[in-house]
Formats: C-alpha cells, sequence, structure tokens
C-alpha cells in the first residue's frame, strides 16, 4: 500500500491533538503540553504517538484529512475549556459530554470542533475513540498579545500530561 500522500501523523494509531495559540495567554495551554510531552514521551512511544500542534486555525483540518488510508484509532483534544470552573481545573470530556452544534458558516475558526470529531469518527472506516482534555481557561488575551499561562493553568500542563500517559500507558 502506498502510503505516500498520507501525512505522517496519520501512519501513527494515536493522536494528540493541541488547538490553541501561544500568542493569547492561556489559549496557549495546549502548546505547552504538546511540548511537554516531547520531553517526556520514549522514543518507542514517539513511534506510535503523534503529537499534532494544529493552532487555532487548523485541527479541524488535520482531522478531515482522516481516511481509508490512516491508522489513527484513538484521538486526544487537548484545549482550553469555559465551563464556569476553577481556573486552571482539568475535565475529560468524553464523546457524550461534547456539544452538537451544527455547522452553519465557512469560516475555519468559527467550526466547531465538535461536529468535525464526530463526522470524522463516524464516517472513518475503522473506529476512533477520542476524548478531550479541558482545562478552564482564566484568561485569553486575543486580539491582544499576551506570552505565558496564567499561574492556574500553567499548574495544570503537568496534570493534563499525566492524565495523556495514562491513556497511552494503561495507568
Amino acid at each position: 500500500m502506498d502510503y505516500s500522500l498520507t501525512p505522517s501523523y496519520l501512519l501513527k494509531e494515536n493522536m494528540v491533538l493541541a488547538c490553541g495559540n501561544i500568542l493569547f495567554a492561556d489559549d496557549g495551554f495546549s502548546v505547552h503540553v504538546i511540548e511537554k510531552l516531547h520531553e517526556v514521551l520514549t522514543e518507542e512511544e514517539k513511534e506510535n504517538i503523534a503529537l499534532v500542534d494544529a493552532g487555532a486555525g487548523a485541527p479541524q483540518q488535520v482531522l478531515t484529512l482522516i481516511d481509508s488510508e490512516s491508522r489513527t484509532k484513538k484521538i486526544i483534544v487537548v484545549d482550553i475549556i469555559d465551563y464556569g470552573l476553577e481556573p486552571g481545573e482539568i475535565k475529560i470530556l468524553e464523546k457524550e459530554d461534547l456539544p452538537k452544534p451544527e455547522h452553519t458558516k465557512l469560516d475555519s475558526h468559527d467550526w466547531p470542533l465538535s461536529t468535525t470529531l464526530y463526522r470524522v469518527c463516524r464516517d472513518a472506516p475503522h473506529e476512533i475513540e477520542f476524548k478531550v482534555i479541558g482545562c478552564q481557561k482564566k484568561y485569553v488575551s486575543e486580539p491582544d498579545v499576551v506570552i505565558g499561562l496564567s499561574e492556574e493553568v500553567q499548574n495544570s500542563v503537568d496534570l493534563a500530561v499525566d492524565l495523556i500517559l495514562s491513556e497511552f500507558r494503561g495507568q
């Protein structure tokens, strides 16, 4: 089978998909999680776990590339959330916990990620499991540029990494 046209991250069974932008304070949470995972994953684990920093505007596009050539079986999305929790509080969202908004706009920045996750996992030629590791934001500076996480969100990076590692290591 010729995999030359399939992006390399889709040739791994597991994907951690970071959604966020380091330019807007807590919106960079997922980027910090991915950076930490790069440090702590073993080389053997990296062979089967794709770490994808999709930024704020590209997660939907990354997911829509999943097709019959893809080997992806598990996706963990990392992002900030706004559930009215204490800043920095982590919430794991399963499929049934995600909102089901209708996609009504063509602008990719307004395209609900949960809609894409449902569709891709439903239409994939093989079963794909997914979860969202969400961190309650304290402050998002957009459109103003503020580099760095709030203390509460920064303190949650290691917990998010531990949760992701336990997903893949079966702990």
